[in-house]
């Protein structure tokens, strides 16, 4: 087929729940595809926060040669946008040629302007001709996951084996479960110590459910009390620790080595062999804490067509709030935090 032939069988269209089969299928096929492209992870950040899901999808005589996922976060606080994609870290245009790609991104605008929105977001892929690069704020952490638990812990570079090693003193216990119940106030105590607001538990059950065996949670405790926990998402041989953090006895106990030591030979048992830490703002806590488990930074760019969001707390315009967040009560964090965290999208 040529290429004035292919341009001329391209349509774009809005996807429904129908075609989450087909969108599954070449989401799995293509090499930048992630749990965060998944028609779950939309129905889930739907589900839980009332973002609503918009699906583009471009065919070339009846096959899927490209897709979008979008959701449309509105905040009062940090203004509307369509985000590819609502609450995860990566997302972006998925394509097998550039006609496409930029059809896709066209579309996104168009649907924007349709919907009043003036900001739409890339968090993946190579940004669109026109539109801003966004980059030198955030960076990601993925490498190999050996098999074995010896192997595992030889490949976590010494120091932080020791600490891994001293972790195992303190006679915790890990246990894999799906009860979001059980795993949100750690995670709400450990972001409310950060000065960020925390999500709705209904975003956690949502993505659990829409996810199904794909999901889980690793919870470690201490005398039967749960001191660290991360919400994990598994998707072509990768574990996605996701949603995790420790409360304040955490750090003495050594609760995170344990967790995500206990994590990745969990993941090794279901048959992972990449783990992918995630992003982390540059020059912060969470940024070393993830090169010191032997994982090499790699510079994240996104994309930003209109209006730019500020929604980094280490900006000069949320740091007082930060600041004055860590100092709630964690009663009332919790009870106003995810009224302002559906917002940061």
């Amino acid at each position: 087929m040529n290429a004035v032939s292919s341009i001329a069988t391209l349509t774009i269209r809005r996807a429904g729940a129908a075609d989450d089969a087909a969108i599954d299928a070449f989401v799995a096929r293509h090499d930048r595809g992630t749990p965060f492209h998944r028609p779950a992870w939309l129905r889930g950040v739907e589900q839980g926060c009332g973002h609503r899901a918009h699906l583009l999808v471009a065919e070339a005589r009846g096959a899927v040669t490209g897709y979008l996922p979008l959701s449309h976060v509105r905040s009062r606080l940090f203004g509307s946008a369509l985000v590819s994609t609502g609450f995860a870290v990566g997302g972006g245009i998925l394509a097998t040629d550039p006609v496409a790609a930029e059809r896709l991104a066209a579309a996104a605008v168009d649907l924007a302007r349709e919907l009043g929105c003036p900001t739409v977001e890339l968090r993946g892929g190579e940004p669109p001709a026109g539109w801003r690069r966004c980059e030198g704020v955030y960076a990601s952490f993925a490498r190999p996951l050996p098999a074995g638990d010896e192997a595992i812990l030889k490949a976590i570079p010494r120091k932080q084996r020791a600490e891994v090693r001293r972790a195992m003193t303190f006679g915790l216990e890990a246990e894999v479960h799906r009860d979001a119940a059980l795993h949100h106030p750690v995670y709400a105590e450990s972001v409310r110590n950060l000065g960020t607001p925390v999500f709705p538990r209904a975003l956690f059950e949502a993505v659990l459910e829409a996810f199904g065996c794909d999901a889980d949670i690793l919870t470690v405790r201490k005398d039967g009390r749960a001191v660290a926990s991360v919400l994990s998402l598994y998707h072509k041989g990768t574990v996605y620790p996701y949603w995790g953090g420790g409360t304040a006895d955490a750090r003495g106990l050594r609760a995170n080595e344990a967790l995500y030591f206990a994590l990745m030979r969990h993941a090794a048992a279901r048959g992972c062999t990449r783990f992918d830490f995630g992003r982390s703002k540059l020059g912060t806590g969470a940024f070393a804490f993830k090169k010191n488990w032997g994982f090499e930074p790699e510079p994240l760019t996104y994309a930003v067509h209109g209006a730019l969001r500020d929604t980094n707390p280490l900006s000069a315009k949320h740091r007082l709030k930060v600041a004055l967040w860590k100092k709630l009560p964690l009663p009332i964090a919790n009870r106003i935090g995810p009224l302002v965290a559906r917002g940061l999208g």
